[in-house]
């Protein structure tokens, strides 16, 4: 549901930049197998991994939750007055705030924190709803008033159940927000409450759940990469898109930078890499060792991934953190998607003046 709120979005900032600490918890995945329910859901969802992606005349959002699955790294935000405090996931890939709220009965939301909207003396409901689908130093503070955000009513119980994060804050462009809903970041430089019209994120290596990195929004902070960002300009105001010059494994250059990695050349992949793929993407940690760097061409930089990067160890249990996918984008090139797993590597600066995205 989409409502008009005049109230606060509450962050931390400090040295002039917005800081958000982000957290990482247990993954869904974890969460889901050691609840004894992961292999049957896997078994029934029918996963499409780019399925946010499709793209129709109104830009409704489609967001499978499953992308989450493996990491999950959020901070925590406040709305309203007094300010109710809420975990969101920062999401790149969507563009609306939403959060549960008291109206929700489902179970998905009986074990997450929900807006209350009598206790919030700035609340203002202007009846709308939509529906957005997803598959599954000092501290002071700075605000955001007459923020719009959606209350949802109606949660999916797996997996959001199992998800440590309440709600979920998009960070796109604003013609992907549900209902022409100002997004967060709209308002921020709306009210001139940034610095610079930049975000960017810091994913720590080692993620404990008190620390897992930062979001920085107003700026760039230097300590958290060395030598020069690399800038590739955005391709499309949809998604943070740019493009793919090249990819390659190990010294190899496959020319799947104008193809993606479609189901038919996973096989492939999986080959050229030496993983010997289980039940579930389950790979023998023993064998990763032996397995060849991956880069990424974007821009004509050149940006590596270890196989400890992109296979996910969690106490001797390995995954393959690359899934096959195939969607044409709206000029028909493929999109790939760089998640959680390129994001460790590289601080990653969203530009929205310049309509760029940098790489250190």
């Amino acid at each position: 549901m989409k409502w008009l709120v005049l109230a606060l979005v509450c962050l931390q900032l400090s040295e002039g930049l917005v800081r958000i600490k982000l957290k990482k918890a247990k993954s869904i995945r974890e969460k889901m197998r050691e609840a004894g329910v992961l292999e049957d859901y896997l078994k029934k969802i029918k996963y499409d991994p780019v399925k946010k992606y499709r793209f129709s005349e109104d830009y409704v959002v489609y967001e499978p939750i499953t992308n989450h699955l493996d990491s999950s790294y959020f901070g925590e935000i406040s709305i309203g007055t007094p300010p109710q405090n809420f975990l969101v996931l920062f999401d790149t890939g969507s563009s609306s705030l939403w959060v549960p709220s008291t109206y929700c009965q489902a179970p998905a939301c009986f074990n997450h924190a929900k807006f209350e909207p009598s206790e919030s003396s700035t609340f203002i409901c202007d009846g709308q709803s939509y529906t957005i689908s997803y598959g599954s130093g000092a501290i002071d503070s700075i605000a955001v008033t007459h923020q719009e955000f959606g209350l949802s009513k109606k949660e999916p119980t797996q997996p959001f159940y199992y998800a440590e994060f309440d709600g979920i804050l998009g960070m796109a462009y604003p013609s992907l927000a549900a209902g022409g809903m100002t997004t967060v970041l709209q308002g921020m430089l709306q009210q001139n409450q940034l610095t610079q019209p930049i975000f960017s994120f810091y994913f720590s290596r080692q993620p404990t759940y008190n620390y897992g990195g930062e979001l920085i929004l107003g700026g760039i902070d230097t300590l958290f990469f060395h030598g020069d960002i690399s800038w590739a300009p955005v391709t499309q105001e949809l998604y943070w898109q740019v493009a793919l010059n090249e990819f390659a494994i190990g010294q190899s250059a496959t020319g799947w930078g104008s193809q993606g990695v479609p189901a038919p050349l996973m096989n492939s992949f999986l080959q050229a890499v030496g993983a010997q793929l289980t039940s579930y993407g389950v790979i023998d940690c023993n064998k990763v060792q032996d397995m060849p760097t991956i880069t990424f061409v974007i821009n004509g930089t050149q940006l590596p991934l270890d196989p400890s990067a992109y296979v996910l160890n969690n106490n001797g249990y390995c995954t393959l953190g690359i899934e096959a996918t195939y969607l044409p984008s709206q000029n028909n090139q493929p999109l790939w998607i760089l998640g959680d797993v390129f994001l460790k590597e590289y601080y990653t600066v969203f530009d929205m003046a310049n309509n760029r995205v940098g790489f250190a």
